[in-house]
């Protein structure tokens, strides 16, 4: 389980590296013409949203998960005001790119508020998808990984549909880490009953095209950022992509626009079932967060 857990986190991160370069792309074509398949890391335009980042660098999505991580391995579990704290310290002076979201809850943090109630109304699918070191944390416990997924989710994105995203993204990995094979486990978790996403039309968006081509299949859901464009693309790659995380993220990637946010989700619910040594090996060598993420990995075992 300790295995397959840590090969979780590690291909959601993968997933994220990946799509650095061509992140935010929407241009297909001109995505492929530019960088050709993308296979492997590419670092961003100098004139890009993620300018001054090298290849195998995270995204700014990536790099809130790595101090989510950081903190789960220091606190030995989830602590929301942890988090926050080194969320705040992080993003205050953060020299990549910041959304709209983290400028948003900034200034909640600003007016006194604390992480219960800082997050922005943004629908991004972006507040979802930093959950996969909560499930490796987590994992034995799966009412207190509900609870924090849905926390660390509020405390950026405080909207009904991108938090109960992060609970179902969060249960369907777990069913997957627990061994039912991957669409399995994404229709179980459509089964928790949701207030105000519609998981059971996205669900069935998803999986009825996963006989598609992901790209058309992506482009006719949208590319964007917005949660009820990109859940049913998530749950696309994994139906078609299950047994193939490679193609998986790099189809991802070749579908444009927010692959990024795809990517992490994606990443995680198909890398669930692996085993760190069945991971690209070039993938693993180039992730620059290597390191500290098995050393984070290691400190949670440990705890």
């Amino acid at each position: 389980m300790s295995a397959k857990a840590h090969a979780m986190v590690l291909a959601s991160f993968i997933g994220d590296a990946l799509a650095l370069g061509p992140h935010w792309e929407y241009d297909v074509a001109a995505l492929r013409r530019r960088f050709g398949e993308v296979d492997g890391y590419v670092a961003p335009s100098d004139d890009g949203y993620h300018a001054g980042k090298k290849a195998g660098d995270q995204t700014h999505y990536g790099d809130q998960t790595l101090l989510l991580l950081r903190s789960l391995a220091e606190r030995g579990g989830f602590d929301l005001e942890d988090f926050a704290e080194k969320w705040i310290g992080r993003m205050r002076s953060y020299d990549g790119y910041i959304d709209g979201a983290t400028r948003m809850t900034l200034r909640i943090f600003d007016f006194g508020e604390g992480p219960e109630q800082s997050g922005s109304n943004s629908n991004d699918l972006a507040g979802a998808s930093r959950v996969a070191p909560l499930v490796c944390a987590l994992w034995h416990d799966l009412p207190a990984l509900v609870a924090a997924a849905r926390a660390q989710t509020k405390m950026t994105h405080n909207h009904a549909q991108v938090i109960e995203a992060a609970e179902f993204f969060a249960r369907a990995a777990w069913g997957t880490l627990a061994g039912k094979p991957a669409r399995r486990a994404l229709e179980e978790a459509a089964e928790a009953g949701y207030g105000s996403a519609p998981v059971d039309r996205w669900l069935a968006a998803g999986l009825d095209s996963a006989g598609e081509d992901t790209v058309a299949a992506i482009g006719r859901f949208g590319r964007t950022c917005r949660i009820d464009e990109a859940m049913p693309g998530v749950i696309h790659l994994i139906a078609r992509h299950e047994h193939d995380l490679r193609a998986c993220l790099i189809q991802n990637v070749m579908a444009g626009g927010d692959s990024a946010a795809r990517g992490m989700l994606a990443g995680m619910v198909c890398g669930a079932s692996l085993e760190p040594a069945a991971l690209p090996e070039p993938w693993l060598a180039g992730l620059r967060a290597r390191e500290a993420i098995e050393g984070d990995l290691r400190a949670l075992v440990r705890s």
